[in-house]
């Protein structure tokens, strides 16, 4: 494909105003969670992985809990409208953060409270901006724009972590929380620029019962069901990054906030890498997710038995890459299957099913860390993917009379075929 494609989203003036707004406020949630982690760690508790994991439920808990209803505000109010609000809220949130460390009087449950005031604004702001983007282009694009999406997290998360690193160790944790502040601005700016008669704004859903309706909608849908058990298994138990690298960081290999920092840097190398793959991509496919599911099995497993700092930190270059190709391809199939008149309650039911178990998760992930040592944190993932894909095969073997085998040449690969009507074998490479 060519390098028009990877960008071509860029083209449509709203969504470059929103692109780069959005990077902007990436940088500085990357380094504001980056600070937070650190501050909890280190200044509140003496490495306590439970406490993090505490504070990791409470930003989660709301957007499962408020899910339904997130979702039929988002299909009921205009996105735009919605988005100026959970921004604002996010950046009070940030700022008040900031203060209580700047005076020196923060205490752990300022930061409880404040990441449970986080995840109830981050549980509308979520359905709202991934619903929006489908108003930006049109639906030729919206493959391309949820890669560009990833990327532009994902570029910040390269860059976000690092430069927290090195502002905790120059400047402090506060002033580093205060960059996480003044970012937010950028999205404002970004959505009171657009132009509003450029948008394509979904259906408005008005009355009674809206909630009760995207739900049962899902239940109809076995295609959205499976890819929603797939998200949800990996954001359980495999994508708590944000705990296991500052345990491997900190209990493991014994390493700095600027060390400590660089991981996350470097594991978005791949996760930008998937990214920009995934935009390049024209349809998002069943066998890419579950190829990328096998690989991010792998590699976090190598990850997780690094006997070195460096092994592991190049292992998870492949293991970002496999984790980001993964959620852009659930999330674009999803959002190109449905109806836009559902897509807000939709994707809010999405994203919580895929942050749904981190509440739950994060706190026995962190007590696993306690209690075994931080590498099985990251096993515990490895295992749960495995898991994961053995049941969606057998699934898809039982009720699509698929056979799968693997192939050695000309490269290790996974065939799938289906009988056809004539009882025949098609083939198709899953990874």
């Amino acid at each position: 494909m060519s390098r028009s494609r990877t960008f071509a989203s860029l083209s449509v003036y709203n969504y470059r105003v929103y692109f780069a707004g959005a990077l902007v406020s990436n940088v500085g949630t990357w380094m504001g969670r980056t600070a937070q982690d650190w501050l909890v760690l280190t200044q509140l508790t003496a490495h306590d992985s439970t406490a993090l994991g505490i504070v990791t439920a409470l930003q989660f808990a709301p957007v499962v809990l408020l899910a339904p209803f997130a979702g039929a505000i988002t299909d009921r109010f205009p996105k735009r409208r919605v988005l100026f609000g959970t921004q604002s809220a996010l950046a009070v949130t940030a700022a008040l953060l900031a203060a209580l460390v700047l005076t020196d009087v923060v205490q752990l449950w300022h930061v409880y409270a404040l990441a449970l005031l986080q995840g109830v604004a981050t549980a509308l702001d979520n359905p709202s901006r991934q619903a929006f983007v489908s108003e930006m282009v049109e639906s030729d694009l919206l493959s391309n724009a949820v890669g560009l999406n990833a990327t532009s997290f994902n570029a910040a998360r390269l860059i976000g972590p690092g430069i927290a690193g090195l502002c905790i160790g120059l400047i402090g944790t506060g002033q580093t929380l205060v960059f996480n502040t003044l970012s937010f601005v950028a999205v404002l700016i970004a959505l009171k620029a657009m132009r509003p008669e450029e948008l394509m704004p979904a259906p408005q859903v008005r009355g009674k019962g809206k909630v009760r309706e995207g739900l049962a909608y899902v239940r109809r849908r076995p295609d959205i069901m499976l890819i929603m058990f797939m998200v949800f298994m990996l954001g359980t138990f495999g994508m708590n990054f944000q705990l296991t690298i500052a345990l491997m960081a900190t209990t493991v290999f014994h390493r700095g906030a600027a060390e400590y920092g660089l991981l996350g840097s470097v594991m978005a190398i791949g996760s930008l890498a998937g990214a920009l793959m995934a935009a390049r991509r024209q349809r998002p496919r069943l066998r890419i997710v579950l190829g990328s599911l096998v690989g991010f099995t792998l590699f976090s497993a190598l990850a997780a038995l690094a006997p070195s700092y460096l092994l592991f930190a190049l292992f998870l270059i492949p293991t970002g890459l496999c984790a980001i190709t993964t959620l852009n391809t659930a999330n674009a199939t999803v959002q190109l299957s449905v109806t836009p008149v559902m897509r807000g309650r939709v994707m809010a039911l999405y994203m919580a099913i895929f942050m749904g178990g981190t509440p739950a998760g994060a706190p026995v992930i962190g007590w696993i860390g306690t209690a075994f040592g931080a590498r099985w944190t990251i096993l515990v993932g490895s295992v749960a993917t495995a898991i994961t894909v053995g049941a969606v095969m057998f699934y898809l073997m039982r009720s699509k009379d698929l056979r799968v085998r693997l192939e050695g040449r000309p490269i290790p690969h996974l065939e799938v075929r289906q009988r056809d009507r004539a009882g025949d074998l098609a083939g198709e490479r899953v990874a």
